[in-house]
């Protein structure tokens, strides 16, 4: 969603790398350009002034004018001050002293209310609670089964006592649901209100009367993303007709521009909570404003991919694996390989995963044309193979790579070229797994086994097999050169400079500084 504002304000930063100090002209035309990118984001105009203000008196002050690296300076104001519009600090559920905890949904019809009602009793569940789904929605044509339909995908408790489509008293089924979660034993209760194509006054007084029938420990207001501008008016008229604690933005997957999500927290003053970015049930999560600032200035989000991670591998089998690559890549088994690309596709959609790694905004287009079926006929040859073929992939010959490429349904060639990969990416992580860097990157100064020593070593050897040059006179210079060298070593003076007034006579630099010198 934000791919196009990301876009603007990384040509932006490029203008201004390089400048060891940025005029009053660099910051005007740098504010300009990241107003017409707020405005083509559909970002609301009170906060891209707002935004702009804050920037230029920033920019202009101290702490750039005294910076070593300005344009990163301005980076970090930039990224501070939308931190600031989307809501500051990460705000957390309020939970009730004595359960249930009762969380009302309220917004417009079609922005996706109930199948954010099992996304968020999922989610809770995921965190140690049992909530209650309850179906308050009794006007919408099957409301009522389709929250029943959510809630069992979810694997969450539903309370649906009324048919709906028109029958029954939403009020009254919100109000039983509370007795009836306190005799299950339900700690939250989530209440899916119903919603209407406008704000108009008859969908207010239902939510009112809702509300004051059950005294939600939290009102949240959902809100489709993609609606641009018009999100920012109806969560003005909630706020103002029943009033609600937090924002939830849905479709957050979507193509639009994406300025509701950075206006709404700033024009209402509620921040936002939980952010939902895709179909499927887990495609839910807390809303972090310094996260989600990092993600649109393309610096990645490492902290939900950890956090992801965290959530998917166990500490036990991470540590199993980290102790045989240790001990050698033949102890890497494709098997191996498998369970890790298995516990990879559970963190969710590879180019998601991809998307939260810093500098990967430059890669959209690979990213997007990524075809995640990939790892599925990955698995596909993997198990295709023999046990003795999975623990030593060596010998795989011709008529095996035959065999596997026909049982997985995939040509000779896929086979072979997963072999081939396999063999790298085993020798690659267990060089890591002992403490060595990547293959073809650079090391770190001083670790062991980093790459240096190579580097070293082939110097000393250019070094020592040089030629001699074909010209007579310059040979002759050279000679002389290495002799006064050898000479003011042996006499303490390892430059070979004149010492104590002495004329130079025949002086030529030694070859180490000639490069120097160019």
């Amino acid at each position: 969603m934000f791919d196009t504002l990301s876009d603007r304000l990384a040509s932006t930063f490029k203008n201004l790398r390089g400048k060891g100090r940025l005029s009053e002209a660099d910051i005007d035309a740098t504010a300009r350009e990241i107003r017409i990118a707020l405005l083509e984001a559909d970002v609301a105009l009170p906060v891209v002034r707002a935004f702009i203000k804050q920037v230029k008196e920033r920019a202009t002050g101290s702490e750039v004018s005294q910076a070593l690296n300005p344009a990163q300076q301005v980076i970090k104001i930039v990224n501070e001050e939308l931190v600031g519009i989307l809501g500051g600090e990460t705000r957390r559920l309020r939970f009730a002293k004595n359960p249930p905890t009762v969380i009302m949904l309220a917004g417009l019809q079609g922005a996706g209310k109930t199948t954010l009602a099992g996304k968020l009793g999922r989610w809770l569940k995921g965190q140690g609670h049992a909530p209650l789904l309850v179906a308050c929605d009794l006007q919408r044509p099957n409301a009522v089964n389709q929250l029943h339909v959510v809630s069992e995908r979810a694997e969450v408790a539903f309370y649906g006592p009324q048919p709906g489509n028109g029958v029954g008293d939403p009020v009254q089924v919100a109000k039983d649901s509370i007795e009836y979660a306190r005799t299950k034993q339900h700690d939250v209760v989530i209440v899916d209100t119903a919603g209407r194509l406008g704000i108009d006054q008859e969908l207010m007084q239902q939510a009112a009367d809702i509300r004051d029938a059950v005294s939600p420990d939290e009102i949240l207001f959902i809100v489709d993303a993609m609606i641009g501008q018009d999100a920012v008016n109806t969560a003005e008229a909630f706020r103002d007709g029943v009033g609600f604690d937090g924002v939830v933005l849905s479709k957050l997957d979507g193509d639009a521009r994406g300025g509701a999500a950075l206006s709404i927290a700033h024009v209402t003053g509620k921040q936002i909570m939980f952010a939902s970015n895709g179909e499927k049930l887990d495609d839910f999560d807390a809303f972090h404003p310094d996260r989600m600032a990092s993600r649109i200035l393309g610096m990645g989000d490492m902290l939900s991919l950890i956090e992801k991670a965290e959530q998917t591998f166990s500490q036990a089998e991470a540590e199993k694996m980290a102790a045989k690559l240790a001990k050698g890549p033949k102890e890497f088994t494709l098997d191996d390989f498998l369970a890790q690309m298995e516990q990879v596709r559970k963190m969710g959609s590879i180019s998601k995963l991809l998307g939260m790694l810093p500098g990967m905004g430059q890669m959209k287009d690979q990213i997007d044309n990524l075809d995640e079926r990939e790892v599925d006929r990955t698995a596909a040859i993997i198990k295709s193979m023999t046990p003795a073929e999975r623990h030593e992939p060596t010998i795989i010959n011709g008529s095996r790579r035959a065999r596997i490429a026909k049982g997985s349904g995939v040509d000779v060639s896929q086979v072979k070229s997963l072999v081939e990969r396999f063999f790298e990416a085993r020798k690659m992580m267990s060089k890591m797994a002992q403490g060595g860097g990547m293959p073809g990157m650079p090391g770190m100064p001083g670790m062991p086994g980093m790459g240096g020593g190579a580097r070293k070593k082939k110097q000393v050897k250019q070094a020592k097999g040089k030629r001699k040059s074909g010209n007579p006179m310059k040979r002759k210079a050279e000679e002389q050169a290495a002799a006064a060298r050898r000479e003011a070593a042996q006499s303490g003076n390892p430059l070979g400079l004149p010492q104590g007034g002495q004329e130079p006579q025949n002086f030529e630099l030694p070859d180490e500084f000639k490069k120097f010198m160019g």
